[in-house]
């Protein structure tokens, strides 16, 4: 049997470029006479920028202090250990960049092993240890802490979470059978599943002692401080924790069925990770801690395999990395400042773009509508979420003052628009609305300002072809709800100059947007991709399919709401309209579904009716509903759905829509919400073998998203 020693070595030789994070020793006297202290500090040596992981060669440095403060609490020379963080950081878990290279089963195992064989040992050094949560902790980070017999955590601390099942893991260094020992199945799992599959919900430092993971919560600025004279208290004997005992009967089981009921609810089945963390759980209710670290080193192993897990991390990268540097922006310095905004339009979509402008740039903000009564409804919707803001404590009350004196509504854009450095329509999806729109604000705004389209499906080079100066229309479409949803895509017409488009990838990265260029092409990159599947789906259904066969079929997907509530969410008119301008461009792929057409006709909001509490066909829909005698089963619509994503993808790689098939999946991930263990859509079409089928070829190199061969 290797040694914990010998086994991170073999894993280091994996992974040479390892950013290595040092644990060091330092000793100090307690307070109070409490006695001798062995203090183990996390810093990779950098700033709190780059948050301190842990690699094999990390996890050899921990284990080598260990080892000292083992013989230390041996011979009599301490009376407890305690472990820290750098500044702002304690440490946010394994290091995924040494994940990504591991290419066989036992390499995996050995990882899982090796955490464990570290961490353990703060459990057993035979005085009591201590974890002192200063900064953001995740995933190997919280665990641990987990194996200390005491925690104390910040009030400062603004992440801290188990991020594992959203990146398709289980928290496997003892988070899955350490939780709920210690907090309970129910809390536990709302750490591990519900807030894992909430987009990676973080917990503040006050919630990570509510729950009961800390036992103890001091103030960021003295923290350590108070940490070690709290440690005092505790050695003296003056302070007692108190925990209370986890049921381990009934409950423990209604715990877990609940968690498997809200994985169900977010991923249908359709990505293991959840379910593995979920069955470690189950067992950990016998209370037997080696068997559920067992546990959670297979299930680490056979996930770390499996291109779930590959798919997430591409799909981190993707959001932390390529999102930061959009591919074929401009040169940044080209951007001009922008001092001012103008938005075209008071209506919900231009008053929510007002809001964010307003804001992320703090600069004046001035709407135009038709009549006054639109003006003053737009401006009052800003300023009322700017009193909600107020009322959550997100600004104060001098900042609520000087954001409602910035945002104004006037009648005329001359008077609104003549200083200016940006305008944004967000008028009527009609090109000679939108024309009519730029030529009215070419006339009155200065010749350098930026004139910016909210259009999901317009051509952005066709609006701009009657201005004197088409080189500065730019597309400039979000996603609705704008303050939810992360992308932005920036269009460039055929006329749009390099500062115009610098200026715009500088205001998104200002309003903190993840901006991807997209050609100027119908219905750009996400309506062009959900529309071909949405129609695909109307498409079986008008055929003859029943409605709750079609819905079930793209389950297995995991997409965070069925194709149906989508269309709802979007508004059927909205839905008929964009499918009608990519009907008149690519008339052989794209229909206009009949029934969507009398829905719409009828004056529907969707298709469903909810008076159960859960979607059931609407029986006036059902009425309207004209369908064919082919009725397909959920796996055959699913082939079908899929193969038409595949081909509209692999169309719009070929003519340059966007620069990569990784901005394809950047766009669904922040402008659609697909989830993060798909990767997006292309690395599950080439783990399913769509893309070879319909396309002659994977999307994505072997290795991308994918174990490497």
């Amino acid at each position: 049997m290797s040694t914990t020693a010998e086994l991170l070595k073999g894993a280091a030789e994996l992974f040479p470029d390892e950013v290595v994070t040092q644990a060091h020793v330092r000793h100090l006297d307690l307070p109070f006479g409490a006695g001798r202290f062995a203090l183990i500090t996390l810093d990779n040596g950098f700033d709190h920028t780059k948050p301190t992981t842990f690699g094999p060669a990390s996890l050899a440095h921990l284990n080598t202090a260990l080892d000292q403060v083992e013989k230390e609490a041996a011979a009599g020379e301490i009376v407890g250990a305690g472990v820290t963080g750098k500044p702002f950081i304690f440490a946010v878990g394994a290091d995924l960049k040494g994940v990504e290279l591991l290419k066989e089963h036992d390499h995996a195992l050995a990882i899982g092993k090796g955490g464990h064989e570290v961490f353990k040992r703060l459990a057993k050094l035979g005085v009591p240890t201590f974890a002192y949560y200063n900064g953001a902790a995740m995933g190997g980070g919280v665990e641990v802490g987990l194996h200390c017999t005491y925690r104390t955590v910040s009030a400062a601390v603004p992440a801290f979470s188990l991020p594992e099942v959203f990146l398709g893991l289980v928290p496997g260094w003892g988070g899955c059978t350490l939780l709920p020992n210690l907090i309970g199945p129910e809390k536990a799992i709302s750490v591990i599943i519900e807030n894992s599959l909430n987009q990676n919900r973080q917990l503040k430092g006050a919630q990570v002692y509510e729950l009961g993971i800390a036992d103890a919560l001091f103030e960021g600025a003295d923290f350590l401080e108070q940490s070690l004279i709290w440690t005092a208290q505790i050695l003296q004997g003056v302070i007692k924790v108190e925990r209370p005992a986890p049921d381990r009967g009934e409950a423990w089981d209604q715990a877990v069925a609940q968690g498997r009921f809200l994985a169900d609810s977010k991923v249908h089945g359709a990505a293991p990770a959840a379910y593995r963390a979920l069955d470690i759980v189950a067992a950990a209710k016998n209370g037997d801690l080696q068997q559920g670290f067992d546990a959670e080193d297979e299930a680490l192993a056979d996930l770390i395999m499996g291109g779930e897990l590959r798919a997430g991390i591409y799909a981190f990268n993707l959001v932390q990395k390529r999102a930061k540097r959009p591919a074929g922006a401009p040169d940044k310095n080209l951007a001009r400042p922008v001092t001012k905004v103008g938005v075209v339009g008071a209506g919900l979509m231009a008053s929510q773009l007002a809001l964010l402008f307003l804001r992320r740039l703090e600069v004046p903000v001035v709407l135009t509508d038709i009549d006054q009564e639109r003006v003053d409804k737009g401006v009052g919707y800003v300023h009322a979420e700017i009193d909600k803001l107020l009322g959550k404590g997100r600004i104060n009350q001098d900042k609520a003052n000087r954001f409602k004196a910035l945002v104004t509504g006037v009648l005329d854009k001359a008077e609104g628009f003549s200083d200016a450095d940006f305008v944004i329509e967000a008028v009527f999806e009609e090109i000679g609305v939108k024309q009519q729109v730029f030529a009215e604000v070419e006339a009155v705004a200065p010749a350098h300002a930026i004139l910016a389209t909210n259009t999901s499906s317009l051509s952005v080079s066709e609006m701009a072809s009657k201005l004197k100066h088409p080189e500065r229309v730019v597309g400039f479409h979000f996603f609705n709800p704008v303050a939810v949803l992360p992308l932005l895509e920036i269009v460039r017409g055929e006329r749009t100059d390099d500062p115009s488009l610098a200026t715009a990838f500088a205001v998104a990265r200002k309003l903190k947007k993840t901006a991807v260029l997209v050609k100027d092409a119908p219905a750009f990159v996400v309506n062009r991709i959900l529309t071909r599947f949405m129609g695909e789906i109307q498409n079986v259904i008008d055929e003859g399919t029943p409605v709750g066969t079609a819905e079930k079929a793209v389950e297995p997907l995991g997409l965070p709401m069925s194709p149906l509530v989508l269309l709802e969410l979007v508004g059927p008119a909205i839905g008929l309209h964009v499918s009608e301008t990519l009907h008149r461009a690519f008339p052989e792929r794209f229909t206009v579904s009949p029934n969507l057409t009398a829905v719409v006709a009828a004056g529907k909001r969707g298709f469903y009716v909810y008076d159960s509490g859960k979607p059931e066909l609407d029986p006036e829909v059902a009425a309207l509903l004209r369908q064919g005698e082919v009725s397909l089963t959920e796996e055959q619509v699913r082939a079908r759905v899929l193969d038409a994503v595949a081909e509209e993808i692999g169309l719009m790689l070929r003519e340059g829509v966007v620069a990569e098939a990784q901005d394809i999946d950047l766009c669904l991930i922040t402008g659609a919400g697909w989830p993060f263990h798909l990767g997006g859509i292309t690395p599950y079409l080439d783990r399913e073998g769509v893309s070879e089928r319909v396309n002659g070829k994977r999307f994505l190199e072997p290795g991308v998203a994918s174990v490497p061969v």
